[in-house]
């Protein structure tokens, strides 16, 4: 009987710039790659026929989406001030997104090449609600690799 690995469970997100922790998220999102696809008549030379062909494209990394509470931490409002200012290289960085497990043990690392901060979203805030105040940061980059 093959061998089976249960799905890893995630409990918490944590953001590494240059090897350091930033905070933990709660949700992260767009974690990925595409291609676009494009098509190519060739003809069979055997029987004359003609056959689209698939092939890979430009390939296009997806944006990062992270989410957290927010705490008394501005790190990655600083980080995208970098951008506001101009300075965006300054703010190009390598970074990685760590998932933990419940016994804060790391389970699964994304590394990503040149990532910059394209948008630090605040709260929505309601004086009414018994909701966290949740911040949003959107990541860009020019590649990311599972590592673990």
């Amino acid at each position: 009987m093959a061998d089976r690995e249960d799905p890893l469970v995630a409990f918490k997100f944590g953001l590494e710039i240059e090897g350091k922790l930033t905070g933990f998220f709660t949700t992260v999102s767009g974690i990925g790659s595409e291609s676009e696809v494009v098509e190519h008549k060739i003809t069979n030379p055997d029987t004359g026929e003609t056959i689209i062909q698939k092939i890979p494209g430009r390939l296009s990394w997806t944006d990062i989406t992270l989410k957290r509470g927010v705490t008394s931490s501005v790190d990655v409002w600083e980080w995208r001030q970098q951008v506001v200012d101009g300075l965006v290289n300054d703010a190009r960085t390598n970074c990685s997104i760590v998932a933990y497990n419940q016994s804060n043990e790391e389970i699964a690392r994304w590394n990503l090449d040149n990532a910059w901060p394209s948008k630090v979203t605040g709260p929505e805030m309601d004086s009414g609600s018994q909701d966290y105040m949740v911040e949003e940061i959107t990541i860009v980059h020019e590649g990311l690799a599972r590592v673990s």
